[in-house]
This record gives structure tokens, C-alpha cells and sequence, in this order.
């Protein structure tokens, strides 16, 4: 199980179907807040896949805003949740910013996954905020380039 930068529009699509069965139908996100402009092979950010056997079980992204790499729609199909992939995501996003030589990344997180993202290095940076109804907060973290 590796990530790998998606770059077809088959793989776009499969990082879409995976947001829609995590976010949209499993967390009720509306479908319209979900997805948007930078949604794209059009450079605007780096999408990450992760198959196994063939399916698609994983995605995320990493936008760069004002110098600073977010990460972002980090999700895993609820069937393979627990068996290290979140970590995968996450590894395969840093590596990603790492070649565009960016060393400070941030991301919202679910205040559910704030101990996994500490595991990884992310530290928080907020209090608690509500975005699409659920509770998120704020983390962050220097890579070493």
C-alpha cells in the first residue's frame, strides 16, 4: 500500500468517490461545501491516492496558500480505517510539499483525529471551531527540508 500523485482524470475521480462516501454520505458534508475550484488537475493543488489490490481506499490533498502547505480532504474508506493508512495519506502529502521545498504546513483537522495528527507531529494551534457542523481545530507542523 503506497500513495501516488494522481495524475489522470481516472484517478481524480476515484479521490472524488472516496470524498463523496467519507464526507458527503458518511458525515452528511453537503455535497456543494465539499467540493470546489481547486478540485482539479489544473495545478491549483496536489491530489494523493492510495489503492490496495486495486481499489481506492484513500485520498487527500495539498494546497499551497501564502507560502504555507494545507492539507486537506484527508480521508480513508471506513473499511480500511485502523490499518495505517491515514498515516500514508499524510506521509505521501508531506513528501509532496517537501518537493515544492515548502517546510511549514497546516491543516483542519477533526477534532476526532487530533491525537492521530500529534502522533505525526502536528501540533495545535487553535481552539475549537465548527466547520460543515463538525468540531475541527487547527494544526500545524515545520518539515525539515
Amino acid at each position: 500500500m503506497n500513495s501516488k500523485r494522481v495524475r489522470t482524470e481516472a484517478d481524480l475521480q476515484k479521490t472524488f468517490d472516496i470524498r463523496k462516501a467519507v464526507f458527503v454520505q458518511e458525515q452528511q458534508v453537503p455535497e456543494e461545501d465539499e467540493f470546489d475550484e481547486f478540485d482539479g488537475l489544473n495545478g491549483l493543488c496536489e491530489h494523493i491516492l492510495v489503492e490496495q489490490e486495486g481499489q481506492a481506499i484513500a485520498s487527500g490533498r495539498l494546497r499551497v496558500v501564502e507560502g504555507v502547505g494545507k492539507l486537506e480532504r484527508i480521508c480513508v474508506l471506513a473499511s480500511h480505517r485502523g490499518l495505517g493508512v491515514g498515516k500514508i495519506i499524510v506521509e505521501g502529502l508531506e513528501d509532496v510539499a517537501k518537493d515544492k521545498e515548502i517546510a511549514s504546513l497546516t491543516l483542519h483537522g477533526q477534532t476526532h483525529a487530533e491525537e492521530f495528527y500529534q502522533k505525526l507531529g502536528y501540533e495545535t494551534t487553535s481552539d475549537v471551531f465548527m466547520e460543515d457542523g463538525i468540531p475541527h481545530i487547527v494544526m500545524e507542523k515545520k518539515l525539515a527540508l
